[in-house]
C-alpha cells in the first residue's frame, strides 16, 4: 500500500526514525483541509508507545478536518550540520503515514497531556498546573502510525 523509498541508501533504519520522533520536538502535521485543499500546521509533538499525540483548541480548520478524513502524514527534520568551508547541509527526516484521531478519555488525555508537558515545561509542577486550567479547554490528537520512512538527505 505504501511505496518504498526511492533511494534506499539513505533510508534511516527504524529505531533512528524513533529516536527522532522521541527527541524532536516539532514537525509538520498534514491534512486533508478545506475544499480538500492539503493543510499543513507546524505542530508540537510527543511520541509515547508509538504513538504520535498533539495538543490544540476544540474548535478550528485543524480539529473540522480531523473530524473530515482520519488520514494524515506527519514529518519531523533535525537541524542538519553544515562542515566548515561546504554550503550544503546534511538533514535526517521521518515521514509518517497514519490515522488521527481525537481522544475523548479524560484520564487518557490528562495522560497524554502529562507527556506533552513534561517534555516541554521547566518543571512537572508547571505540566500539571496548565491541565489544571487548560483540561476542559483543550483537545488532545493522537496519531496511529501505519507507516513510517526516515532518511538522510544532503542538500548538494
Amino acid at each position: 500500500m505504501f511505496r518504498k523509498m526511492r533511494r534506499s541508501k539513505q533510508e534511516l533504519p527504524e529505531e533512528e526514525c524513533i529516536e527522532m520522533l522521541t527527541n524532536e520536538p516539532r514537525g509538520f502535521l498534514a491534512l486533508l483541509g478545506d475544499e480538500d485543499y492539503p493543510y499543513v500546521i507546524p505542530m508540537s509533538h510527543v511520541y509515547v508507545d508509538g504513538k504520535i499525540y498533539f495538543h490544540g483548541a476544540q474548535k478550528g480548520h485543524k480539529n473540522d478536518a480531523v473530524k473530515k478524513y482520519s488520514k494524515c502524514s506527519y514529518c519531523v527534520m533535525d537541524n542538519g550540520v553544515r562542515k566548515d568551508g561546504e554550503w550544503w547541509y546534511t538533514f535526517k527526516s521521518v515521514i509518517v503515514f497514519g490515522k488521527i484521531r481525537t481522544l475523548t478519555d479524560r484520564d487518557e488525555k490528562i495522560d497524554k497531556l502529562t507527556y506533552l508537558g513534561d517534555k516541554f515545561f521547566p518543571t512537572h509542577e508547571e505540566t500539571v498546573d496548565e491541565i489544571n486550567r487548560l483540561l476542559d479547554k483543550t483537545e488532545v490528537f493522537e496519531i496511529t502510525v501505519e507507516h513510517m520512512t526516515g532518511k538522510t538527505v544532503v542538500e548538494k
